[in-house]
């Protein structure tokens, strides 16, 4: 059955229906209305969430149908032990599509191992955010009317943004993009996000000054420090405040740069940029209820499958990063993507040299 755990698991003409899909939802919403009448969706949020998790229920109640889940893993019985596979086995038997938040990496992949219904990654750890990113992605096409030929700036906490590293992998497949990454260099973008850019041509620096580089992008993707991410609390405080985007920054920048952010918002972009109107945040968020209908609609009614694991099962070999799934569920494969003498883990992308 189909799943989307990553967007590299599709072609870009699949990405580019669903956004299109989307924008057509949006446009004709009444066309759209009970066509998934009938229909159960479950979500499983082992994390907080508001947007996300608000805008698939929205989504589903728009498209007619139902919903069922949880939102706090202690009301489940997740609080007595009981492990990933079989709170999906159980829930993913109840519905006809199924969406899973959760801290651990990987853990979205890992659910859709034995899953009876299509699942959709709402968010794995510091990893990926899939549906995050076709909002993004539809914002771009709604409010700069294309995907290619963009100067990007990443903001914040690249390291552990999730929603970074997904938008980054996607727009490197549509041409002439170029990316530049603020931030200090404890939260500099991962090492395999900046190999997909360099497979794939784009260009991108690493700088430290947001009000320098603001005047050459089209884009600034802000994001803010993530404390749940930091081992100790001393670490997040030396972090946050580093970055925040206020009137007199913004007005350095272009009078057609859009500002976006995946929210929720801290203190790194100030109340008063609200008014601005290149300020599109919350505009944002309204576009994901509309892109996670189409999603909603093309898993639900699309019978291909994709193939979860591709690489070689080394059971002796353990992912070094201490936040994959594979830790915290053993049964799981220690399923690999050889390279030479690097190996790659097929649930969080952690690399390890053989």
């Amino acid at each position: 059955m189909q799943h989307l755990i990553d967007l590299d698991d599709y072609p870009v003409s699949w990405w580019n229906r669903v956004i299109a899909l989307g924008k057509d939802i949006y446009t004709n919403p009444g066309r759209y209305k009970g066509a998934c009448s009938g229909k159960v969706m479950g979500t499983l949020f082992y994390e907080p969430s508001t947007r996300t998790q608000m805008s698939f229920q929205t989504a589903m109640l728009r498209l007619g149908g139902s919903l069922i889940g949880f939102d706090n893993p202690a009301t489940s019985s997740v609080s007595k032990g009981e492990n990933l596979k079989d709170t999906t086995k159980i829930v993913s038997g109840y519905s006809d599509v199924l969406v899973i938040r959760h801290p651990l990496e990987g853990a979205a992949k890992a659910a859709a191992l034995t899953a009876e219904c299509p699942v959709i990654n709402a968010g794995d750890g510091g990893h990926l955010h899939p549906t995050q990113t076709l909002t993004d992605m539809l914002t771009l096409t709604m409010e700069k009317g294309r995907l290619s030929g963009l100067t990007i700036g990443m903001c914040g906490d690249l390291l552990n943004g999730r929603t970074v590293h997904s938008l980054c992998k996607a727009l490197s497949c549509y041409p002439d993009n170029k990316f530049i990454f603020i931030s200090t260099p404890e939260l500099m973008v991962p090492q395999y996000v900046k190999d997909i850019l360099s497979s794939h041509g784009c260009e991108y620096k690493e700088v430290s000054s947001l009000e320098e580089t603001i005047p050459e992008l089209d884009v600034l993707y802000m994001t803010r420090i993530q404390s749940e991410r930091f081992a100790s609390v001393e670490e997040y405080e030396a972090q946050k405040n580093v970055y925040v985007l206020d009137r007199k920054k913004l007005n350095l920048g272009k009078s057609d740069l859009i500002v976006l952010h995946p929210l929720p918002r801290v203190d790194e972009i100030t109340m008063d940029v609200d008014e601005d109107s290149r300020a599109l945040y919350f505009k944002q968020t309204k576009y994901g209820v509309y892109v996670r209908m189409a999603l909603v609609l093309t898993m639900i009614e699309n019978k291909d499958t994709v193939q979860l694991l591709k690489g070689d099962i080394l059971n002796s070999t353990k992912c070094t990063n201490p936040r994959c799934i594979t830790h915290a569920e053993k049964y799981l494969p220690k399923s690999f993507i050889k390279s030479g003498d690097i190996a790659e883990c097929e649930f969080c992308d952690e690399r390890i040299l053989l």
